[in-house]
């Protein structure tokens, strides 16, 4: 094993959109661990849309990214070294070890993975924090029951697609919006929506109306914008909508709600929320989203950078929309 290894850092905030120098890319000494700690070898890195906003030195529901440490994200690798006894050289394990090869833990956010009929890479998506979210909304917030239906933005992605494939397994109807008939055609074909909307063809409110005959029940919200507003004309009296996302300001663009009078109308339930302020409930949404993956019922794609030096062009590409499924970098040769 080298005893160097790769990070990348915060090296500057972006003003708007983010730039590939915002970022840093560094060889460090791997650390020495001591009792209590492990050292792991990452094997993946999740990036999400989240991390753009931790890049802004605003007040937020957690801390601003450090400048000039590395950045903050998921990861799934093998313990390489260990003065734990709790975890065991070539234990699989989840954490927030962030962008970097390499990590140490005491081992209090770790948490040790079973491969045997789940993808290591799945742990970071349908059955991790993006998995967990669609969960959660879907079961806790839309409350979507059999013959609703529901609406998902960002569906191609690896928090929507999950959600559209709990709700058809609830008996919803599910309907999609994403961006270009490929991801629609993937929305629809592959993971089961009853429909998806591009919302780059044009006529959004026309078509949204024709896929949503009944209206809409529930909407889980990742986007905002424009699309937003088109599902809130369409709502149901009662409909609950858990917003999960605002991926289309977080450069700092306009997000006004200009059917805003419908949220009291049709006395709509609108809720924010953060997954990882409700821990108590993950053993209950993994176990069935891990039965699911096993069983081949829940179905998922990943976008996979080649190396950690791509990483911000996929970061990137990712808050434009450019990936298909769930963003992961590669950290480990193929």
């Amino acid at each position: 094993m080298s005893d160097h290894f790769q990070r990348i850092v915060l090296a500057s905030r972006p003003q708007g959109e983010v730039s590939p120098l915002n970022f840093r890319l560094e060889t460090v000494p791997v650390p020495t661990i001591t009792e209590g700690q492990v050292l792991i070898r990452n094997h993946f890195l999740s990036l999400d849309p989240y991390m753009r906003v931790r890049m802004d030195d605003v007040k937020n529901y957690a801390a601003p990214q450090t400048l000039d440490e590395t950045m903050i994200g998921g990861t799934v690798g093998e313990i390489v070294a260990s003065k734990n006894p709790q975890f065991q050289i070539g234990d699989k394990v989840i954490g927030m070890m962030g962008w970097a090869e390499m990590g140490v833990s005491d081992g209090s956010l770790l948490r040790k993975l079973d491969t045997t009929h789940i993808p290591l890479s799945a742990y970071l998506g349908a059955v991790g924090i993006p998995g967990m979210t669609a969960w959660f909304g879907l079961t806790q917030i839309m409350q979507a029951k059999e013959g609703e239906t529901i609406v998902v933005s960002a569906a191609s992605g690896a928090v929507g697609s999950v959600v559209g494939q709990l709700a058809k397994l609830r008996g919803c109807r599910a309907v999609g919006i994403a961006g270009g008939a490929e991801k629609c055609a993937y929305v629809v074909d592959e993971l089961g929506f009853d429909a998806c909307i591009d919302y780059k063809a044009g006529n959004l409110a026309e078509r949204l109306a024709a896929a949503t005959p009944n209206g809409i029940d529930a909407i889980f919200e990742n986007v905002g914008g424009t699309s937003f507003d088109a599902c809130l004309s369409r709502v149901n009296p009662f409909a609950r909508i858990a917003l999960c996302g605002m991926i289309a300001g977080y450069d700092g663009g306009d997000m006004a709600i200009h059917n805003a009078r419908i949220l009291l109308s049709m006395r709509v339930t609108l809720r924010g929320f953060i997954i990882s302020e409700h821990l108590d409930l993950w053993p209950q949404g993994l176990k069935e989203l891990g039965v699911l993956v096993a069983q081949g019922k829940l179905k998922f794609r990943e976008s996979i950078a080649s190396n950690l030096a791509a990483a911000p062009d996929a970061f990137i590409g990712l808050l434009k929309g450019k990936n298909l499924g769930k963003q992961l970098v590669r950290l480990i040769p193929e």
